[in-house]
C-alpha cells in the first residue's frame, strides 16, 4: 500500500554503494525544507524507500508504485547499476537500524519484514537456491500446505445439489458460468455502475479523500482480468481486461477487490511513508491481497447478490442472488486445488500428467482448460500468486473475524491504515487461542 499523505524523510543514506544524500522529502502542506537526521526514528524509512527503488532497477516490476518523494527516485535512476549481492547486505544491515530505532511495533515488524523479503530476493537474484516453500516464508511469511480434497469433495457435492440437473457435474457448471457471463458490450456499463455504488457504500463507511476517484480502462490483454495502478494524490487507473470472461459471481469480487474497498481504498488510506512504496513478492503483498480478496465480504456482507442485482437492473438479467453467492463461495474453496498443484509442481516434484489430473478433476475443467491451467503454474511466479491469494484470504478472514463478525469492519480499518505482516496476525490469532 502507497500513503497519499508525504511524511518529512531522512537527508543521507547510510547504504554503502550508494553515495549520494537522500533529499528529504516534502509533504504536499509543508514548504519548510525540515530533514531527520541519522539517528531520529523516521531515518530507516528514508534507507528502505531506497533500497526498494534500487531493487526496481534490478528487475522489472519488483516495484508496483512509487508515490514518494521524486527526487529520491531521481536520485537512485542515477546511480550506477546495483549489485544483488550488495543490496542484500544492504537488506540485512537495514534490519540491525530498524531494530534499534525507536518505531512503534507494528511499523518495525513491517520494516523487518519487508527487509527480510528484499534480503532473500537480493539472493535469488545473485543466482542462489531458494526453494519453493522457501520463498513464500521469507518473502511473504506464509506457512502452507496442502488442503485436504474432502473438502473440494464436499464443495462438489453442493454445487450437484442446487445447479440444474440433466448432465454431467463439469457440463453443468459450464452451462451456468456461461448463463451468468458478462457481454463485452454490456461490460463497461457493469463496471461503472458497480464501481460507484460500491464508492458510495466505501465512502460512507471508511475515510477516504474527497477528491480520490477511480478511472477505467478496457483493454485486449488475456493475462490479466483487472489491475489496479495507484498515481497518488487518491487517484487510481483500474485496467479491466476484454479478452478474458467476466461473469456475475465474480465481477463484483473484481471490483470490489481492485477498488472500493480494497488495493485503491488502501492506497487512499495510507499515511505512513513506509507505504510509499508497494513492493512485489513481500509480507506487504500478501496482506495487500488478503485484504482486498476480502474487501467485497466486509464491505457488503455474504449476501451481496441482492445489491449486485439491484445495481445492474436494466443493463442486463442476472441471475438470483443466492445463486450467484453460492458460485462465489464454491470458488473460494477450489481456489485451494490451484495451491495445491503449485506446491505439487514446484515443492513436491509432482510428476506434470498428475498435476493436470489434479486440476481437471478438482477444478471440474475439461483436458483443454486444464492444460493451459497447467502450463500457467509452470510459472514459478504465477505459481506463487496462485499459492499467496488463497492464503492470505485465509489469513486475514481468521484476523478479520476474530472478534466476531460485528467486528469485522473496524478491524479491516486497522489493516487499511497499519497493515500488520502475515506473522503478526499469525501470532495474534494464536495468543487468542491460547488464551
Amino acid at each position: 500500500m502507497l500513503g497519499m499523505i508525504r511524511r518529512k524523510l531522512s537527508g543521507r543514506a547510510s547504504l554503502s554503494g550508494a553515495n549520494a544524500p537522500i533529499p528529504a522529502a516534502r509533504t504536499r502542506h509543508e514548504s519548510r525544507d525540515l530533514r531527520y537526521p541519522a539517528d531520529m526514528p523516521e531515518a530507516p524509512v528514508a534507507e528502505y524507500l531506497v533500497l526498494g527503488l534500487r531493487f526496481g532497477r534490478l528487475s522489472l516490476g519488483f516495484v508496483q508504485s512509487y508515490t514518494g518523494d521524486r527526487a529520491l527516485r531521481g536520485q537512485v535512476d542515477r546511480e550506477p547499476a546495483p549489485l544483488p549481492g550488495l543490496l542484500a547486505s544492504q537488506a540485512r544491515g537495514l534490519r540491525r537500524t530498524v531494530r534499534r530505532a525507536a518505531l512503534d511495533a507494528d511499523r518495525t515488524d513491517f520494516l523487518l519484514g519487508q527487509l527480510a523479503a528484499l534480503d532473500c530476493a537480493a539472493r535469488g537474484l545473485a543466482g542462489g537456491p531458494v526453494s519453493f516453500a522457501g520463498r513464500l516464508r521469507r518473502r511473504f511469511q506464509l506457512e502452507v500446505d496442502r488442503t485436504d480434497p474432502e473438502h473440494y469433495a464436499a464443495v462438489h457435492d453442493e454445487l450437484a445439489h442446487w445447479l440444474p440437473r440433466g448432465a454431467t457435474l463439469v457440463e453443468r457448471v459450464a452451462n451456468f458460468r456461461e448463463r451468468e457471463r458478462v457481454p463485452a458490450e454490456a461490460l463497461p456499463d457493469c463496471v461503472r455502475a458497480l464501481s460507484e455504488a460500491f464508492r458510495v457504500r466505501a465512502r460512507a463507511a471508511f475515510r477516504l479523500p474527497v477528491h480520490e476517484r477511480v478511472t477505467y480502462r478496457f483493454r485486449h490483454d488475456p493475462s490479466f482480468g483487472g489491475l489496479q495502478h495507484y498515481l497518488g494524490g487518491g487517484r487510481s487507473v483500474v485496467t479491466v481486461s476484454t479478452a478474458v470472461p467476466h461473469r456475475l459471481s465474480d465481477l463484483p469480487r473484481l471490483l470490489a477487490h481492485e477498488s472500493y474497498p480494497g488495493h485503491h481504498t488502501q492506497h487512499c488510506r495510507g499515511t505512513l511513508p513506509e507505504h510509499d512504496i508497494a513492493l512485489t513478492d513481500t509480507p506487504q503483498c500478501a496482506v495487500s491481497e488478503g485484504l482486498a480478496e476480502r474487501a467485497l465480504d466486509v464491505l457488503l456482507g455474504p449476501a451481496w447478490g441482492a445489491r449486485v442485482r439491484e445495481v445492474l437492473h436494466g443493463i442486463l438479467p442476472v441471475p438470483a442472488a443466492e445463486d450467484l453467492e453460492r458460485m462465489d463461495a464454491a470458488r473460494r474453496v477450489l481456489a485451494g486445488v490451484r495451491r495445491d498443484a503449485a506446491l505439487m509442481l514446484h515443492e513436491h516434484g509432482t510428476d506434470p500428467h498428475r498435476v493436470r489430473e489434479y486440476l481437471r478433476r478438482w477444478l471440474l475443467l475439461d483436458d483443454s482448460r486444464a492444460r493451459v491451467l497447467l502450463e500457467r503454474l509452470s510459472d514459478p511466479s504465477a505459481a506463487a500468486y496462485a499459492v499467496v491469494c488463497p492464503t492470505a484470504y485465509e489469513l486475514t478472514g481468521s484476523w478479520l473475524d476474530a472478534d466476531g463478525p460485528e467486528h469485522r469492519r473496524a478491524r479491516y480499518e486497522r489493516l487499511l491504515d497499519r497493515p500488520l505482516p502475515p506473522h503478526t496476525l499469525r501470532s495474534e490469532l494464536s495468543g487468542r487461542i491460547a488464551a
